[in-house]
């Protein structure tokens, strides 16, 4: 059992192809942080004729989105291509591999080829085929 004294150490998760999976637990990590309203509504922008307290208010956001997009580079490919701010990162991400019913079909027909593909040959035996 963990004591409450004890820090309670969350793992980056790592994208391995399976979005829907990573992007439960992404999330998860980042309400824990209390930096999932970046991904929500992206970074605070001080106006131009700003308040101390509004361009106080914006450099926390950078400084948050900064954590955040490190949070992400941590878990993800360099493939994405959008890195301007967390937001961006995660439309992107979402993008490739959710967004389209395209991108799902692809996904469907590679894995249907593989199952086709996977035929026990005559002189194998079963322990070598599984």
């Amino acid at each position: 059992m963990a004591d409450s004294t004890t820090p309670f150490h969350q793992s980056i998760p790592k994208f391995e192809g399976f979005y829907d999976h990573w992007a439960e637990l992404m999330e998860n990590l980042l309400r824990l942080k209390e930096f999932w309203s970046l991904i929500e509504h992206g970074v605070f922008v001080a106006p131009a004729n700003a308040t101390q307290e509004q361009i106080r208010a914006a450099e926390e956001s950078k400084l948050k989105d900064l954590k955040v997009k490190n949070y992400l580079f941590q878990s993800i490919d360099r493939a994405i291509l959008d890195r301007s701010t967390s937001k961006s990162i995660w439309e992107s991400m979402r993008q490739k591999y959710q967004g389209s019913t395209r991108v799902k079909r692809a996904q469907l027909q590679s894995l249907r080829r593989e199952f086709e593909l996977l035929l026990m040959q005559e002189d194998e035996s079963v322990d070598d085929y599984f």
